[in-house]
């Protein structure tokens, strides 16, 4: 009776135990699926803000900020004490605003060696023609261009803005004339530098 008592009490402990090794599998359902998927999006922007001074014996100042998104360069220039009336403003080619006249920034900005015209033309245009704007009876201008032809520092060289002057000229730019529009005097400059 005891051997029974004891071959019983064995079986039962090792029926007990295999029920503790045996390994569940998982329930394969749409339920118990979770799928996590994180995606990071960073967005590089560039800002970079520049100072008008004024050139040609004028009193025009003002601030140019250049932004750089998705791509695109939008540049915002607000000027005060012009006359009142259309101005050009122009990127040329040097970030050299020491002369007087504001000639030391040399020519239209013209990386692709196109006639001067009206942005977006068949015919061509400048990489700095931007265009005309009015300023108002107060002598305040604002102005707001956007492109992907431009960049803000990167390799492409018929792209990057870096190095160049913003000048604000005393006329309108007819867009028609070679080489500049014969948008009369420089009036002010700012070195696009960082």
């Amino acid at each position: 009776m005891k051997k029974t008592r004891f071959l019983v009490a064995t079986l039962a402990l090792i029926g007990m135990m295999s029920c503790k090794n045996e390994k569940k599998e998982p329930v394969d359902s749409e339920e118990t699926k979770v799928e996590v998927s994180l995606e990071t999006v960073v967005k590089e922007v560039k800002k970079l803000t520049i100072n008008l001074e004024p050139k040609s014996d004028s009193k025009v100042n003002g601030q140019v900020t250049f932004k750089e998104e998705d791509g695109v360069v939008t540049m915002t220039a607000i000027m005060s004490d012009l006359e009142p009336g259309v101005h050009a403003i122009h990127l040329h080619q040097t970030a050299d605003c020491s002369s007087a006249d504001g000639k030391s920034t040399g020519g239209h900005w013209n990386p692709t060696a196109q006639p001067h015209g009206k942005w977006g033309d068949e015919a061509g245009y400048h990489k700095g023609d931007i265009g005309n704007f009015t300023a108002d009876e107060n002598g305040n201008g604002l102005i707001q261009f956007s492109t992907d032809e431009w960049c803000i520092g990167c390799d492409d060289e018929n792209k990057n803005i870096l190095g160049k002057a913003v000048i604000v000229h005393a006329g309108a730019d007819d867009l028609t004339s070679q080489p500049s529009g014969a948008a009369g005097a420089r009036i002010s400059c700012a070195g696009i530098i960082e």
